[in-house]
């Protein structure tokens, strides 16, 4: 029979009537308990595969080498990950076997993707897999990558070198006698990033060592109402609760303060140009002197947190989301971002450095947020 193009219409039409009278017969079997065809499965996995490469492609891949990405990674896969995904020394949740596809176990082998592969996994999911997206993947890309980092050393670690990782002292700390068991958990929870003295577990982990109670109350509630963003923290203070959010507040506010131990990466004149800023500011620019608002001194407003001594790191990124309106927070949020639209990279960084280099106070009063 010759094949003419109308006869091939017709043909692709009928193909298209049959495959919907099929699905509208509901033969195709639905549940997850019947696995899909081996062709199926690779078609499938072949299709996700060439869309996370197709969308991945161009992704700036930031310097994954510093051990401490390692801690809010792994801090974050424990919590998010593990039960799917396995854990060294940890198996997969038996509720996921059924799932269709069944999610990988990374602690043996996980397939040959690249960083910005994985980056772009992490940040959107992956639809028809049961992998959600990062819960602030529109605001808060930045907080991929300590997840990629601790993915890419995950495949052959020890169970020991996980713990270490995903827990650290936190457990053992958390565990004093004059807390009660669930505030003891809770606390535990916290303390896998933040330690149980708030001291912090590397440079992508604020200080929050002896910060102003209102601040960090206000700080809580905002993650929990979803007005600050954070695929870490929004969970975290959602599952929490109003009343245990208010005993962390407390808790870590009566604890002695500290400052970072890492040597402050600036020159001079770096460090002269934050001084410039936080004492005196750039009123031609409208940037009001930092010290304003965040100097130490009795009274202030409890919703100004406390730099000094905090990581530089820290405070480049936080100003970096404020200028790109991806930061909310207290109820003065907003100020900070319009000072920080008025201010350079290289003003961003000094203004950073500075207060890193600052003493921690000894003693700070303040009055309280309802």
């Amino acid at each position: 029979m010759l094949l003419t193009w109308k006869r091939a219409v017709i043909a692709i039409a009928a193909m298209g009537v049959a495959g919907m009278l099929f699905a509208w017969s509901g033969l195709f079997n639905v549940a997850a308990s019947v696995p899909h065809f081996a062709v199926t499965n690779w078609f499938l996995h072949w299709v996700m595969q060439n869309s996370v490469w197709t969308y991945s492609v161009g992704t700036e891949v930031p310097d994954l080498s510093d051990p401490a990405m390692l801690y809010p990674g792994a801090g974050h896969y424990e919590s998010g990950c593990a039960s799917c995904h396995g854990a060294p020394g940890q198996a997969q949740s038996p509720v996921v076997a059924g799932m269709s596809p069944p999610p990988p176990y990374f602690p043996e082998a996980m397939d040959d993707w690249s960083e910005a592969e994985l980056a772009w996994i992490v940040q959107h999911g992956v639809k028809f897999s049961g992998m959600p997206p990062w819960p602030a993947h529109a605001e808060r890309a930045d907080e991929v990558w300590p997840v990629v980092a601790f993915l890419r050393e995950l495949p052959g670690m020890s169970p020991e070198r996980y713990r270490d990782l995903a827990f650290g002292p936190a457990a053992d700390q958390a565990l004093r006698a004059d807390l009660d068991p669930g505030f003891q958990a809770t606390l535990a929870d916290c303390a896998r990033c933040h330690e149980a003295d708030g001291s912090g577990r590397g440079a992508f982990v604020p200080i929050i060592a002896g910060q102003k109670e209102g601040y960090l109350k206000a700080t809580l509630r905002a993650y929990a109402d979803g007005t600050r963003h954070s695929g870490m923290m929004q969970p975290a203070a959602n599952d929490a609760g109003a009343e245990m959010r208010d005993r962390l507040a407390a808790h870590y506010a009566s604890q002695p303060p500290v400052r970072t131990d890492a040597p402050v990466a600036a020159d001079e004149a770096s460090l002269e140009r934050g001084r410039t800023l936080a004492e005196r500011g750039r009123p031609q620019d409208g940037i009001p002197p930092c010290l304003s608002c965040h100097a130490p001194t009795a009274g202030r407003d409890p919703a100004f947190p406390i730099l000094d001594g905090q990581h530089a790191r820290y405070l480049e990124q936080q100003l970096h989301l404020f200028h790109d309106g991806a930061r909310g927070g207290t109820p003065y949020a907003h100020l900070m971002t319009g000072v920080t639209r008025r201010m350079t990279p290289e003003d961003m960084a000094g203004v950073a450095a500075y207060f890193a280099s600052r003493p921690v106070p000894e003693n700070v009063a303040e009055t309280t947020i309802d």
